[in-house]
């Protein structure tokens, strides 16, 4: 029986220890992580005796890895998920009412052309414009010969400048963490093929109803111990070496060795192997900021849906690019909306206070509901490397080290995905894979 440690217990390192507990091999993991709760950028936190997540995440129907992942783990899709069609809705009555954007429950491509036909808030230029980009987008096979950033791209095919406000701008940066400015064309694409290019299924919008540790990682460690193996929170690895028979993880001999963490810490640790083109590519990424603005109101409070995208427009005070009710997908965070900015780096650096006196007043105007402008109470979360910086030509490493035996997981290496929770499971997995095919 081979021993494998797994380093770093985020999504792609669960996913690894799974995948290798659960190889007919009967391998025995040890799963090292050093904060005291599993989940790495999609986790739960504790805040004033609160249970929140670090940031708000929505799953597709297209994250085959993920779902297959969470069904290996005991977890009932129907009951942690709260399944949406896909869907792009402003407020329509407040200040700068956007669009409202509904696909329909239709077979695909119908679904499309339907919710295109029905859209509110977009002139017949808007709509000639999206269909004229998903064709040529199928057309291209979704394929680009020359990655370029996606505002390139929409500009390439007369893209409309409300359409373009409304609709790519917002997926971009929710999808890439990166403005359209400097996000990959290429990337951006993959993930408009498993969403308004995709079987409707496929394009499903799928809201957690737990917290995110609860979702998949709290699972993944109960499988992983009923197979014999150990998950150890807040365990810092601080040495990494390759000893005479195998791998050495603070001195304690392992037959392999599963790396997932982010690229900072991996290249940190992979410093003495004589990998250093690897450590190169590791510190060569750039990374991007996500805010999450908790603002809790009376319990009664409930929104029409129970998400909205906003306009935000950061010169006037408007950060928020999309609003959650939390109480709509848990009963017991009635009254909480969660508010979202990707791309955060302005944001994040107002005093906590003001950018979230700022979010209320923007979903005050935006919902017309006034009594948003006065929380009960607020938090803002800010991970200010919460995704790698997924610009056009981007080198990812592949799971492979160089070395025997040692893999790389995480959602940055080499992928057609951008930094998403689907990345990281399918890494996760295909570096188990990886390592187990070679002990």
């Amino acid at each position: 029986m081979k021993h494998f440690a797994v380093i770093g217990g985020g999504w792609a390192g669960c996913a690894a220890a799974v995948e290798l507990a659960s190889d007919p091999g009967g391998h025995r993991i040890t799963v090292f992580e050093a904060a005291r709760t599993l989940g790495g950028r999609a986790r739960a936190v504790t805040v004033n005796g609160r249970t929140l997540d670090n940031g708000q995440h929505i799953l597709l129907g297209a994250y085959s890895a993920t779902l297959a992942m969470l069904k290996k783990v005991g977890i009932d899709r129907q009951e942690v998920f709260l399944n949406l069609p896909l869907q792009m809705r402003y407020p329509t009555v407040g200040l700068d009412a956007g669009m409202d954007f509904l696909t329909a429950r239709l077979p695909a491509p119908l679904h499309l052309a339907v919710a295109l036909l029905r859209a509110r808030g977009l002139t017949r230029a808007d709509k000639l414009s999206l269909a004229r980009f998903s064709t040529s987008a199928r057309w291209m096979d979704w394929t680009l010969h020359h990655d370029c950033s996606v505002a390139e791209l929409l500009e390439r095919f007369d893209q409309t400048a409300r359409l373009t406000a409304l609709m790519w701008r917002p997926l971009c940066l929710a999808a890439l963490n990166t403005p359209p400015e400097r996000a990959s064309a290429q990337v951006f694409l993959a993930v408009l093929r498993d969403s308004l290019g995709a079987r409707r299924a496929a394009s499903d919008m799928l809201l957690p109803r737990v917290d995110l540790t609860a979702l998949f990682p709290q699972a993944a460690a109960r499988f992983v111990a009923a197979r014999g193996g150990a998950v150890n929170a807040g365990a810092a690895v601080k040495t990494l070496a390759l000893g005479a028979s195998g791998w050495l993880v603070d001195g304690v001999p392992f037959d392999g060795v599963v790396l997932a963490v982010p690229p900072p810490a991996a290249s940190k640790l992979l410093e003495g192997l004589g990998l250093e083109q690897l450590r190169a590519q590791l510190d060569g990424f750039g990374f991007e900021a996500i805010t999450t603005c908790y603002l809790q109101y009376d319990p009664a409070l409930r929104l029409p849906l129970p998400f909205y995208a906003l306009l935000d427009a950061p010169p006037l005070g408007r950060h928020g690019q999309f609003v959650f009710d939390r109480g709509q997908l848990d009963a017991a965070q009635a009254g909480l909306l969660a508010v979202v900015i990707s791309a955060a780096g302005d944001a994040a650096a107002l005093d906590q206070a003001e950018l979230a006196s700022l979010l209320a007043a923007q979903l005050a105007a935006q919902l017309a509901m006034p009594a948003l402008a006065a929380p009960l109470w607020q938090q803002v979360i800010t991970d200010k490397r919460a995704t790698f910086a997924c610009v056009p030509g981007l080198a990812r490493p592949a799971n492979a080290s160089g070395l025997a035996g040692l893999v790389l997981a995480g959602d940055y290496t080499a992928a057609e995905y951008p930094a998403t929770l689907e990345s990281a499971v399918r890494s996760g997995a295909a570096a188990a894979r990886l390592l187990s095919g070679a002990a």
